[in-house]
């Protein structure tokens, strides 16, 4: 463990000193809303597949809560992010689908979503035992397959994935010994793994507790890098190298919600759900070493964050959020999904 921790921080505190004299200002620009049905819709993810643009997030007419009427949509673009058609829309029975990810794997483009299990109305008590991953794929992002359910996931909240050397990776969050008790301290994240995409199998434990949503970032050589958001603590920088049994972690000092982890270019971006200034904003950052260097604060207030990202070139990147900071004509808070630019 400490040989590992210490490898890290000579690597990037030399990668640190590189980039911080000259990060580059980024302006948000093309900020537009693209999907308001009257309900509340949240939790994006963005990515390209077969040279058409995709955008996921969940809609449900009661809000934010857990609700069997959840439900999981898909739009495709085939202009770079200008216009966007629905492609798929899908539900689990009794249960409330939410946090999808997208996960480009063996030639599919997997939808991965973690459910709670609420019962035919609401659930009586909302316990991480009884949770479940599901899947809907396609191998062309037109013709999908019906939802189904993710083996090795039961009692675990899946989350985002990430692909290295042939394997899928995904976050997921489970009570220590599958315990009845509502205490965060019991709840780990672990590592899953998996050969096909809907097989899943544990890899690692990387948070014994307090366990959350965590995004991971692989480098070509197979180090890992990756986000952890703490409840409403401050989030951790998780770094590792195989076999993923050891691993660093540093306080970043802050709260991310949501968390998004990526490369533009040669450089990092960390993006999620901060307060600025008091209030609820979805920012991005830009990750060297340990330090986060603010450079964006998106038009967003309320509930928000969740953000998803494309690059289009080495000066130009789609990103998705979700927001509720804007009204309907009627007064009315809406819960909607939003894209914009960021140029550099």
């Amino acid at each position: 463990m400490y040989f590992t921790a210490l490898r890290f921080a000579i690597v990037w505190f030399l990668a640190a000193t590189a980039l911080n004299a000259a990060q580059p200002s980024v302006t948000v620009a093309n900020v537009r809303r693209v999907f308001d049905n009257g309900e509340h819709n949240a939790f994006t993810d963005l990515v390209r597949f077969k040279g058409r643009f995709y955008l996921t997030f969940r809609s449900c007419p009661e809000g934010h809560g857990v609700s069997p009427k959840a439900s999981i949509i898909v739009l495709e673009s085939t202009d770079a992010g200008e216009s966007w058609k629905p492609v798929h829309r899908f539900s689990v029975k009794n249960r409330d689908t939410r946090d999808p990810h997208f996960l480009v794997f063996k030639k599919k483009l997997f939808v991965i979503t973690g459910a709670w299990y609420s019962g035919p109305t609401k659930p009586k008590s909302y316990d991480l035992n009884e949770h479940l991953g599901y899947a809907s794929w396609s191998a062309d992002g037109r013709s999908w397959e019906e939802p189904q359910l993710l083996e090795g996931t039961y009692g675990h909240y899946c989350w985002r994935a990430a692909v290295h050397d042939g394997k899928a990776y995904l976050c997921a969050r489970r009570k220590k010994d599958f315990a009845r008790t509502l205490d965060r301290e019991f709840i780990k994240s672990v590592m899953l793994e998996s050969d096909d995409g809907l097989i899943w199998r544990k890899r690692a434990i990387f948070q014994e507790k307090d366990g959350d949503e965590t995004a991971f970032l692989f480098e070509p050589d197979g180090d890992v890098v990756g986000v952890g958001r703490r409840g409403r603590g401050n989030a951790e920088l998780l770094r590792s190298s195989l076999p993923y049994t050891s691993w660093a972690r540093t306080d970043l000092g802050r709260y991310i919600g949501g968390p998004l982890i990526v490369k533009w270019g040669e450089r990092t971006i960390v993006a999620g759900r901060n307060t600025v200034e008091g209030k609820a904003r979805t920012q991005f950052c830009w990750l060297s070493g340990d330090t986060l260097q603010n450079f964006a604060v998106l038009p967003s207030g309320g509930d928000t964050s969740y953000p998803g990202f494309i690059e289009l070139s080495p000066r130009r990147a789609l990103i998705s959020w979700y927001s509720s900071h804007e009204k309907d004509a009627n007064g009315k808070t809406r819960t909607a999904i939003y894209l914009a630019e960021l140029q550099r």
